[in-house]
């Protein structure tokens, strides 16, 4: 570890860098991410490291703009790529990196859903080869659709949260909505250069000439009448669907969707009000006028995003071209599917509204909340991510491939509890004496400790829950096993009661006579516990007492069960929901 000196100057430096980007005030959270991307290591020590950088990122903030100038001036800010941990899986070389200073790579969702796996590779990609190459990783919010694509407050936290999980701290953030004079600036300046023309055709005019490859009239006017059309359109004169600006491209192209394409239009924010701004901006950009120019305005040198959008490079490259731009390094990468997994927003949404999920977070999803609720580890999503990489072609993720995944992750770090499902009490006979029964929380790690369950005589016998499902598995059984505990003879079922006596102790008898081992749970030392299932349904059971001491949100592993998340607690009570086998 650093010395703390060290540490503060690293924090001073990015807070410097930050606040004099942005006019002499700095983001404590975007320079935690800067420091976090340059130092890893750090992160163990989180918590101390947000109040320093908060009590740093004040003293700068405190600075004028041309004190923090001066004090900026003296450090260096070296591009470097940084070295993977051994066993990690190395992503390929981005292309183009020697072309610029420093690598910018950005994540733009539409917050009108939550994010799912199928976002995966977008967010993962776009920081993690930001952090590879010592660059800046930026998250902007896409918001300019409030008709159709309709963002809504929730979702704009909600994704913050979820990077936030997977790990992915960005280093800047936009939201669209709020920068409508920037592209109105633009959208002047497209139509001074001859770049674009406000269109006030009838669209099947208009489509019917496109696929002629032949100019509308409104093409031919001078700039001065499109910045008048345009004045008009941004006034109120005209109105929803009356006029649109478009880029001027080939008309020749051989893809009709790539001509003149619609760049701005008019909403009626009356009817559909954003859910930030309310009704104040009447003009909206759609999607490749203000990705396109964002990019560019925000320095981004790497675009990493899926091959269907691959004919938005071209139109935007037109853009480009009018305002004298270099396109940034474009990768397109293919789809990346899971089996059986809905990953469309409408579907999901649509789901939700007709209670066929309980809610994002249902375990039938392939949501990011859904796969955090069951204990799947953001790790485990990387590994995938880095295994499918930038390559254009598609993948389909099979859930047993994220299970195997997960379950080696979670395996060395999850404590071992007995829980029993669809119980049936077993009565142990010829056993009285009360024990105490110590077993390792982890059969390979002393360091996690031990776990103690009490065996008490209840009428002169011990009564146990063991599975229903393991009768089957033991009734014809010489001898059988409790785990951890003693070996039994003599099963008999009587009514919804099993009996049996008690044999011996030694693990090596269980081996000679080729025993079979089942866990269990003392009826009178136990818990109640609930599992929510993959299918979504809920399990009742029961658990030994120190189950309940497991912290919430933490990865335990029922024995001959599976791995489990534990997410909520009760007085006698644990809910957990089920990860993977």
């Amino acid at each position: 570890m650093s010395s703390n000196k060290e540490v503060e100057e690293l924090i001073r430096k990015y807070a410097l860098e930050n606040a004099v980007k942005f006019g002499g005030k700095c983001s404590p959270q975007a320079v935690l991410g800067k420091v976090f991307g340059e130092r890893p290591d750090l992160k163990s020590i989180a918590k101390e490291l947000v109040n320093l950088v908060r009590r740093i990122s004040e003293e700068v903030n405190s600075l004028s703009l041309d004190e923090q100038k001066v004090l900026l001036s003296k450090y260096s800010f070296e591009s470097k790529v940084v070295q993977p941990s051994k066993g990690e899986k190395v992503l390929p070389p981005l292309p183009d990196v020697e072309k610029y200073g420093t690598v910018v790579t950005r994540f733009a969702p539409n917050p009108d859903c939550v994010l799912h796996l199928g976002s995966a590779r977008a967010i993962i990609l776009s920081h993690d080869y930001a952090r590879m190459y010592g660059g800046k990783f930026i998250l902007r919010f896409e918001d300019t659709d409030p008709r159709l694509k309709k963002a809504s407050l929730l979702f704009y936290d909600s994704i913050k949260e979820d990077l936030e999980w997977l790990g992915c701290e960005w280093d800047e953030e936009y939201i669209q909505s709020d920068r409508l004079p920037i592209y109105y600036e633009y959208a002047r300046r497209l139509l001074e250069v001859g770049g674009a023309y406000v269109c006030t055709c009838e669209s099947g005019v208009f489509k019917k000439l496109l696929l002629e490859k032949k100019p509308c009239p409104c093409r031919l006017l001078s700039s001065r009448e499109n910045i008048e059309r345009f004045d008009k359109m941004l006034d109120g004169t005209f109105g929803e669907g009356e006029a649109v600006l478009r880029i001027k491209t080939d008309l020749e192209h051989p893809n009709p969707a790539v001509r003149d394409w619609p760049a701005l239009r008019i909403v009626d924010t009356k009817k559909h009000p954003h859910p930030r701004v309310g009704s104040k901006y009447r003009v909206w950009p759609l999607y490749n006028f203000s990705a396109g120019l964002d990019d560019h305005l925000m320095g981004i040198t790497h675009i990493i995003r899926g091959k269907e959008h691959y004919t938005n490079m071209i139109r935007q490259k037109y853009m480009y071209a009018h305002l004298k731009w270099e396109y940034p390094t474009a990768i397109h990468y293919g789809r990346l599917k899971i089996e059986g997994g809905v990953l469309s927003k409408s579907k999901i949404m649509q789901g939700i509204s007709k209670g066929l999920y309980s809610g994002f977070d249902d375990p039938r999803l392939a949501t990011f909340k859904a796969l955090r609720r069951r204990g799947i580890l953001p790790n485990t999503i990387r590994q995938i991510i880095h295994e499918v990489n930038i390559k254009p072609v598609d993948a389909t993720i099979s859930w047993s491939t994220l299970y195997s995944i997960n379950k080696k992750l979670v395996d060395p770090i999850a404590p071992r509890y007995f829980a029993v499902f669809d119980p049936i009490v077993l009565v142990i006979k010829n056993f009285v004496e009360e024990r105490e029964i110590v077993l390792r929380k982890h059969p390979n790690l002393d360091s996690m400790g031990y776990r103690i369950i009490r065996l008490t005589p209840e009428d002169d016998v011990i009564k146990v829950y063991i599975s229903k499902s393991d009768i089957e598995l033991v009734k014809n059984a010489n001898v059988f096993r409790l785990m951890g505990f003693a070996n039994l003879t003599d099963l008999v079922l009587k009514d919804s009661v099993a009996e049996a006596k008690f044999h011996s102790f030694d693990m090596e008898t269980a081996k000679k006579l080729n025993a079979p081992l089942i866990h269990w749970v003392p009826v009178n030392d136990c818990i109640n516990v609930l599992m929510v299932t993959s299918e979504g349904s809920l399990i009742k059971g029961f658990g030994e007492r120190g189950l309940i001491e497991a912290p919430l949100d933490s990865i335990v592993q029922l024995e001959r069960e599976g791995f489990a998340r534990v997410d909520s607690k009760q007085d006698n009570t644990i809910k957990l929901y089920f990860s993977t086998r």
